[in-house]
């Protein structure tokens, strides 16, 4: 398959194009530099800028693009947060319902986040309506910037993410720190949801995307949630590391302020009802052999 792919720079966009890859396809990837390489295209975002004539004839666009969330939210900061989502899911939805032979299927990044803030107590599913709080705020206008690909019956896929554990970066590494000196323990009183995913996972499930007639929302998030003491004691137990040192909720709001609210202190218990109905397999259904492997040896 002839793919577009936006976001391929950051963390899943690098691992998701070395996979899609290996798997035969055909991927170039969209670059705000205006030397690209010949493997790839040029695009401007923040001044809507992306030549028709350069992207025609791909069967699928996956965009990944969007400003990093982690670290402590300014007023700036979160509205990068939001532009950066925005703007290039117009900009794309835009150019492709334009071309004479748009993609076969678009598939664009959202997160979990959709559902709010404060939802503990509730089993989630893409059924679900959104909640509040700025992540949800984001994530509903970034999902609206669809509306004009969906409307010329392009095959559209809301990829929703939980969040995305893998040993080479992301939240685990930034998770694990703590644990490796000694100094882990769950958040708050530790009882909130999380709705997590290997990146294994996030790969295989959007190969499966593109291939299988799915479309609308899809929670990428692993059967099994945990709550946040369940996972810091998992993590631990895998690091060989004690978790007895929490972190009260009063502090996490010192350090990172609106951030710690939105993502460590919510509870989002989504579960991945359109893909079990669709019989996708999961590598890791389960987070204690995930870290088990990842932290093997």
């Amino acid at each position: 398959m002839k793919i577009l792919l936006a976001g391929s720079s950051g963390f899943v966009g690098s691992n998701l194009s070395d996979y899609l890859k290996k798997e035969g396809h055909q991927v170039t990837a969209l670059t705000r530099s205006k030397d690209a390489p010949s493997n790839s295209i040029y695009w401007d975002p923040s001044h809507q800028i992306l030549n028709p004539k350069s992207v025609e004839g791909f069967e699928a666009w996956i965009n990944l693009a969007g400003e990093n969330i982690s670290g402590r939210w300014s007023e700036e900061k979160k509205k990068k947060i939001l532009e950066s989502r925005v703007q290039t899911t117009e900009l794309l939805a835009k150019v492709a319902s334009e071309l004479n032979h748009p993609p076969k299927v678009f598939l664009n990044a959202s997160a979990v986040g959709f559902y709010g803030t404060n939802r503990k107590g509730e089993k989630l599913t893409e059924e679900s309506g959104p909640g509040t709080g700025f992540l949800s705020l984001v994530c509903q206008e970034w999902e609206k910037s669809l509306d004009p690909i969906e409307d010329k019956g392009v095959r559209v896929v809301k990829l929703r993410f939980g969040v995305i554990l893998s040993p080479q970066g992301g939240a685990l590494k930034t998770m694990s720190l703590p644990f490796k000196l000694g100094l882990g323990g769950p958040i708050g009183d530790g009882s909130q949801a999380m709705s997590w995913i290997a990146l294994e996972d996030v790969l295989r499930i959007i190969q499966f995307c593109l291939t299988n007639e799915v479309y609308g929302p899809i929670n990428c998030v692993s059967p099994q949630p945990v709550t946040n003491k369940e996972f810091t004691n998992l993590l631990a137990k895998a690091l060989h590391r004690a978790a007895f040192l929490p972190m009260p909720a009063f502090l996490a709001r010192f350090v990172l302020g609106e951030m710690a609210d939105e993502m460590l202190l919510s509870s989002i218990y989504a579960l991945p009802e359109e893909l079990t109905q669709a019989n996708f397999q999961f590598k890791y259904p389960a987070l204690e052999p995930l870290l088990k492997d990842y932290f093997k040896g």
